[in-house]
């Protein structure tokens, strides 16, 4: 009897020695709040039927990445943008291709292809948020389609920025706008324009972008990230930068620009109201598509980085549907500048003399 408690007892404490060693495992894969952790690497395991690295997150997240808004709203706005802004631009570009003066055309000719390449990347965006955000064409094609988005947005900001500056000089600073190099100056702009934001998308290309979700068939796409490494927490402030140089610093240009446009078109004895109200609107519609998205996406890595906390992401994903629908907008708000502006205007000056002012549209 003694030999029996005691086989007894050495079970039960075998028992619970074996329960501890595999329960104590399970607790840490319980549902984080995100940022998501990383449960394993599957490329490290050669019999793995996946080689994403899973992600575990907690069931809001998953709810937000799965809802309404993401797998139906979001790419139906995806679609009709896509619909009517690949047409628009296509028929720009065949326009100013055929146009012989280059000073008016090359800033447009950048903007429409800007335009064209992120709507182009958004068709992949759709298949991805239909598929209730499931990833399939693999981590390369994830960071291709980032970069092109974020890259093509803020190179249409700057594009729009030049062409905003170039119609200032014409209008505040006629005698310096007629004797500027102009094709020389719209070269140099949009080759900048691309090379800075090309080295710029850079680090999206260095981090992991797409995640298996733990427990679920879902590969998601730039949507969860880790910030656990290093070079991950180092992109927070990259994209904050980012923000600040690429939004904005051009929109602060761009306010004071159209300001002082429509300030001295209204002092000037020729009546320009079409184009002030044309040049209005424009900047309306500036100010309309791209605000929101980086209003909330600054306020969003600030909380990120400081507090850990991604609560603002699921607003900023709806808001930046805003920016594709610029990029289908763009072609016919530049053919309501140009039909409000005509070949060679002429109008007063402070000091009552005629002036004539070459187009920038």
């Amino acid at each position: 009897k003694p030999c029996l408690l005691l086989i007894i007892i050495l079970s039960n404490n075998f028992c619970g020695i074996y329960s501890l060693q595999f329960k104590l495992p399970n607790k840490s894969l319980q549902p984080k709040t995100y940022p998501g952790k990383i449960v394993f690497n599957g490329s490290q395991f050669s019999n793995s039927s996946f080689q994403e690295p899973v992600i575990n997150v907690s069931a809001n997240i998953i709810n937000h990445t799965t809802g309404i808004v993401s797998t139906r709203i979001i790419p139906s706005a995806y679609i009709l943008a896509i619909l009517i802004g690949i047409p628009s631009n296509v028929f720009v570009l065949a326009c100013l291709s055929r146009r012989k003066n280059l000073s008016s055309c090359i800033l447009y000719f950048s903007l429409a292809v800007s335009d064209l390449l992120l709507l182009l990347s958004l068709t992949l965006r759709v298949h991805y948020h239909l598929s209730n955000n499931n990833w399939i064409f693999g981590e390369f094609a994830c960071k291709m389609v980032t970069a092109c988005f974020y890259g093509n947005i803020y190179c249409s900001v700057h594009a729009h920025m030049c062409i905003s500056v170039m119609r200032y000089l014409a209008v505040v600073h006629p005698f310096l706008y007629r004797t500027m190099l102009k094709t020389y100056y719209a070269i140099f702009t949009s080759l900048s324009i691309w090379m800075v934001f090309a080295i710029a998308m850079t680090p999206e290309f260095l981090v992991q972008q797409s995640y298996r979700v733990l427990g679920q068939e879902q590969v998601t796409c730039h949507d969860i990230q880790s910030y656990e490494k290093a070079s991950n927490r180092a992109l927070i402030p990259y994209r904050l930068s980012l923000i600040c140089l690429g939004f904005i610093l051009p929109s602060l240009v761009i306010t004071f620009v159209y300001g002082s446009i429509i300030y001295h078109l209204n002092r000037s004895s020729h009546d320009w109201k079409q184009y002030m109200k044309a040049s209005t609107l424009v900047f309306g519609i500036f100010l309309v598509c791209f605000a929101p998205c980086n209003a909330l996406l600054f306020p969003q890595y600030v909380k990120l980085y400081t507090q850990q906390q991604y609560d603002l992401y699921y607003y900023y994903r709806a808001a930046v549907c805003l920016c594709s629908f610029h990029s289908c907008l763009d072609p016919f708000l530049s053919y309501l500048l140009t039909k409000t502006s005509t070949s060679q205007v002429k109008f007063r000056s402070f000091s009552s003399r005629a002036l004539k002012v070459l187009p920038t549209s």
